[in-house]
């Protein structure tokens, strides 16, 4: 019997399910015609056709009763095929709804589903008439329905926030604590062991590599490989059922909806990694598999003059045209639906600066902006850019409008060469350490708009960071010539693996002076899933195709992976407690650099921060400018942060010396004294201990914690408030212009590390926390109540 098939309405877009029947609505400008086919099951060939009639404003609708849940669908549309004008219409080509809310069955490069002959002369100017709806992956008719059982976003604010970069398969494929069936899925991530390690481990948001459906690419599967990473998406709305334990068909989206439920629950925030600047159709010889057979010249950037090709500001063939009406509708549809119906807390936008491209330049009032700075829903939550793409003039970083955070590549650089000891870095990691105000401050922006990130996905994690002086690719199949060159990284004298003690033990001490410098950075730390577990991919610093135990965690933790989990854990532990190590504002004076101007604190002025020479003294321009100068302390007032709680009552918090020490040789530093603020005791007082001398304290960045390879140690107790002024001193094999040994004493900062001491404002608490050495490791520990001096090494303990 016919089915009656009524005008429908052309909004909202997509398949959308009322009880009684659907109605399906599909935009496409310079198409002819629309056929609707309702297949039985995934790798049906034959299918019900039913045709669209009602066009309206460009959009085809239909309502047809009797449809329900679960029905496979996809789409024709009829039109003209002209490459060279820019239209690739083919009716022999299913195509998947752009706002399908899930999708059945995978891709089969098997299938014809290429627009042109392959391999006929005329390459994609040739037109292909074999059906392929039998490789093609199915749209799905769904529902939103849920219970969220009152599930509410923790609303974490960005200043407050540790993020951790995760890939829901690499996270979970290997957990022995995840039962298998669960393993590499959504569900896996929601399990009560993923959830514990999480809040362990003390982030506030994960941020998940891709989870839009996405393809694999055809040369990757001819390889034996698979697209790991899942920057290739096909649908911007569809969770990506490879990662569901319930199979496709729809489940996926319940699936989904519970891990976020789940993560909520522990007070975690949910942040997508989205890629709306290009798709997985490729160029004009990539496969039709919807964009470019719906609409070809509205779904994509076109060269002028020359539509047959494809604009390419993404290194992938094609870039979405985000200039377009529709084009801009599908992104904001799309991310308000992972907002209101996922209740996601926030994006990253992969290479957002080809989002912003109105003619070629990057366009900082494009209409990209523009449409999400007036969006009601979408400008409340975080919205990070990756501010790049690889188009020229792509580089955009501290150029984004308000409202927007950044990953700062700036950061990156500038931390990977001061610790590796390369020369002029000084003035640049000042910035860095303080939140970046010369990229954000002009812009009304805050510390909270720089996220700071050592390493990432894209390129070495951190225990290749210090393991590797070149990538190791191969496994990529492409004679390693993919991935960056230009890494910021060292070896330490053996390329990769190793039993040397000390290169292993100089390594340990690098992972966590990059650590602790990104965990007491002003600004939002990242932390690449799996660097506080020494996570290798054996060198690969483009693991994009690696889906295999090059990219998935190794939970087989060793004694030396277990110390530096915990004493990651510790330094997100302090940095959350403590507000001076994250503030909301940027420091007084926004040139950060010696001679800072001084707030009003108690009827008289102190500076926001201090730059530090050893000798305890402040730094000149004159030193701070020089490249060669590379020993620093950073002094961060805690009576200065200039702010209030949610009660409006003054944000104090405890002052934080923080010493570098980049050289490969022990360094003394001296405390430095401050009128009007706690004083700290200097080691070489005289109720100092002799044996102190000897001891080394080994690197990290640091506030009240262990020295790189050590123990965060717990608050101490109240200190001697005595202190004597120490002797100016010049050591040039040290790099500092003061250069003569002290007659007093003072801690040691072993090389490639920091050590850090922290003090309560006037008449409060001062804590005090050596570093030693023992057995290769450093670790720290308070001083014991009635105790003020250091203890010899048979009392330093290493954490279990």
């Amino acid at each position: 019997m016919p089915r009656s098939i009524l005008p429908g309405k052309p909004y909202p877009q997509g398949a959308t399910w009322d009880g009684t029947g659907v109605n399906f609505s599909l935009y496409s400008e310079k198409g002819t015609a629309v056929e609707l086919c309702l297949f039985e099951d995934v790798e049906a060939a034959d299918c019900e056709v039913i045709s669209i009639r009602e066009s309206t404003g460009y959009v085809w609708h239909a309502y047809v009763p009797g449809i329900k849940l679960g029905q496979l669908y996809g789409y024709r549309v009829q039109g003209p095929y002209e490459p060279e004008q820019g239209n690739r219409f083919n009716a022999a080509k299913l195509l998947i709804d752009p706002y399908a809310k899930a999708l059945a069955g995978s891709l089969n490069w098997d299938a014809s589903v290429f627009g042109y002959k392959i391999g006929d002369p005329a390459a994609d100017l040739s037109c292909d008439a074999d059906d392929d709806a039998w490789g093609v992956p199915k749209s799905v008719v769904t529902t939103d329905h849920f219970d969220w059982e009152n599930d509410r976003p923790p609303l974490t604010p960005l200043h407050d926030s540790v993020l951790y970069e995760l890939h829901v398969k690499g996270f979970t494929a290997k957990h022995p604590e995840i039962p298998p069936e669960l393993r590499g899925t959504y569900a896996g991530l929601a399990h009560p062991a993923a959830i514990d390690y999480l809040k362990k481990l003390g982030i506030t948001a994960v941020e998940l590599m891709p989870v839009h459906e996405f393809v694999d690419d055809k040369y990757l599967v001819d390889h034996g490989l698979r697209n790991y990473w899942g920057y290739n998406s096909i649908n911007f709305f569809s969770p990506e059922s490879r990662y569901s334990a319930a199979g496709d068909g729809g489940s996926q989206i319940g699936e989904f909806k519970a891990m976020v439920k789940a993560l909520h629950r522990a007070g975690i925030e949910v942040i997508l990694d989205v890629v709306y600047n290009h798709t997985a159709e490729g160029n004009q010889m990539g496969p039709t598999l919807s964009f470019r057979g719906i609409d070809n010249s509205t779904y994509y950037r076109l060269v002028n003059k020359e539509p047959r090709y494809y604009m390419d500001f993404t290194g992938t063939g094609n870039t979405l045209n985000v200039r377009h009406p529709q084009v801009l509708k599908l992104i904001m549809d799309s991310l308000r639906y992972w907002v209101v119906e996922m209740h996601v807390d926030g994006f990253r936008f992969d290479l957002a600066s080809a989002l912003a491209r109105e003619l070629h330049d990057v366009d900082r009032l494009s209409a990209f902006f523009d449409i999400i700075n007036q969006d009601p829903v979408i400008s409340q939550v975080k919205l990070i850019a990756e501010p790049w793409d690889v188009g020229e003039g792509g580089y955009q970083v501290g150029k984004f409008p308000a409202l927007w955070a950044e990953w700062n590549g700036r950061y990156r650089d500038v931390g990977r060469r001061y610790w590796k000891g390369d020369d002029g870095q000084l003035a640049e990691l000042g910035y860095r350490l303080t939140g970046s105000s010369d990229l954000y401050q002009r812009d009304g922006r805050h510390p909270g708009a720089s996220i700071n990130f050592i390493t990432a996905h894209d390129g070495f994690t951190l225990h290749d960071l210090v393991s590797y002086d070149q990538k190791h690719n191969e496994a990529n199949g492409e004679e390693n010539r993919d991935g960056s060159n230009d890494n910021h990284s060292c070896n330490y004298g053996v390329e990769g693996p190793t039993e040397d003690g000390e290169i292993v033990e100089v390594r340990e001490r690098q992972k966590r002076n990059l650590m602790a410098t990104l965990l007491l950075s002003q600004g939002v730390p990242m932390i690449c899933g799996g660097d506080e577990v020494s996570r290798t991919q054996g060198g690969n610093n483009n693991a994009y195709a690696q889906d295999n135990e090059i990219s998935w965690f190794d939970w087989n933790l060793d004694e030396r992976k277990r110390l530096l989990l915990e004493f990651t854990r510790r330094l997100v532990k302090i940095r959350r407690e403590h507000p001076n190590l994250h503030r909301r504002k940027f420091f007084q004076d926004r040139r950060i650099a010696p001679g800072t101007s001084e707030r009003k604190v108690n009827s008289h002025h102190e500076p926001d921060i201090s730059w530090l020479r050893p000798d305890g003294e402040e730094m000149t321009q004159e030193e701070w400018d020089a490249g060669w100068v590379r020993c620093i302390g950073l002094e961060l007032n805690g009576r200065t942060l200039d702010d209030v709680n949610g009660v409006g009552e003054p944000i104090t918090d405890e002052t934080y010396l923080i010493l570098f020490n980049p050289h490969t040789e022990p360094i003394q530093f001296y405390m430095p004294r401050r009128a009007g603020t706690g004083r700290v005791r200097r080691p070489g007082s005289r109720r100092g201990h002799r044996r102190h001398q000897r001891e080394e304290a080994g690197g990290g960045a640091e506030a009240g914690v262990g020295a790189p390879g050590g123990r965060v140690a717990p608050p101490g107790k109240r200190g001697d408030s005595r202190q004597r002024r120490g002797a100016p001193f010049q050591q040039p094999a040290h790099g500092h212009p003061r250069a003569r040994r002290p007659a007093g004493r003072g801690p040691a900062v072993r090389g490639g590390g920091t050590l850090v001491r922290h003090s309560a404002p006037a008449g409060g608490r001062r804590l005090f926390f050596r570093t030693g050495r023992r057995n290769g490791r450093g670790c720290a520990l308070p001083l014991p109540p009635g105790r003020r001096r250091f203890l010899p090494r048979s009392r330093l303990s290493l954490p279990t």
